[in-house]
C-alpha cells in the first residue's frame, strides 16, 4: 500500500525550530526581516533611515524622530510575553495535525492556562482573518450544512429550529488535492446568498 504524501510531509522538527528561533535576538532577527524585508521604514513618513535605542527596543526614523517597536502594530504588541514564547506557540499549533488544549500549552510552555487560551485565541483569529482574505480559485467544489443539534420536541431534519446554515467550499489542484477550505456562516440556502 502507497504512503500517503500529505501525511509523511517533512515537517519542521523541534530541534531545527530552535536553531532558528531558540532566543529572542534570533526571533526578533527573523520578525525584522518579515516585518520590512527592504529595510526598516518608517511607518509615520516612509523615510527609511533609523537608528535604534538600546535602553527601550526602539527604532527612531532620523528624519521625522518617530519612534516604532519592532512588535507595534503586530500581534505581540503590547504582550508581556517574549517572542522565544510566542514562536514556540505558533511552531506547536502549526505542527501538530490534532491540535493542541490551551491547558497542556500552558503546561508545555510554563504559562498560565489563561495565559495560553489568550495566546492561541489571538493566533486562531489571526489566521481567520488571514483566511477570510483569502478567494477560493481553481475548481471548487461547494456544499451546504447545517450546524447544530436536535431539540426535543421539534421538528427534526434541514429545516429544524436553532439549526445554522453554513456553506463549505474546498478549493482543489490541477491534481486534486485539496488547496484552501472555507466554512461560512449564511442566512439562508439561496442564490443571491450563496452568490455574495
Amino acid at each position: 500500500m502507497p504512503k500517503n504524501k500529505i501525511q509523511f510531509q517533512k515537517g519542521l522538527s523541534l530541534h531545527n525550530f530552535l536553531q532558528k528561533y531558540g532566543t529572542e535576538e534570533l526571533c526578533r532577527k527573523r520578525l525584522f526581516k518579515k516585518r520590512w524585508p527592504n529595510g526598516y521604514i518608517c511607518p509615520q513618513c516612509g523615510h527609511g533611515q533609523y537608528y535604534a535605542l538600546k535602553c527601550r527596543l526602539l527604532f527612531q526614523c532620523l528624519k521625522c524622530r518617530h519612534q516604532c517597536s519592532l512588535t507595534s502594530g503586530t500581534i505581540f504588541a503590547a504582550s508581556k510575553l517574549p517572542l522565544t514564547i510566542w514562536f514556540l506557540v505558533v511552531f506547536l499549533l502549526t505542527q501538530s495535525k490534532e491540535g493542541m488544549s490551551s491547558l497542556n500549552l500552558g503546561r508545555f510552555l510554563g504559562v498560565s492556562a489563561n495565559g495560553a487560551l489568550r495566546v492561541k485565541h489571538k493566533l486562531q483569529q489571526v489566521m481567520k482573518n488571514a483566511d477570510d482574505n483569502l478567494q477560493l480559485n481553481g475548481l471548487v467544489e461547494l456544499d451546504d450544512v447545517y450546524w447544530g443539534g436536535k431539540r426535543k420536541g421539534g421538528k427534526r431534519g434541514r429545516g429544524a429550529a436553532g439549526k445554522t446554515p453554513f456553506l463549505a467550499a474546498i478549493a482543489r489542484n490541477e491534481q486534486g488535492h485539496p488547496i484552501h477550505m472555507r466554512l461560512s456562516r449564511v442566512g439562508s440556502f439561496t442564490t443571491s446568498e450563496i452568490s455574495r
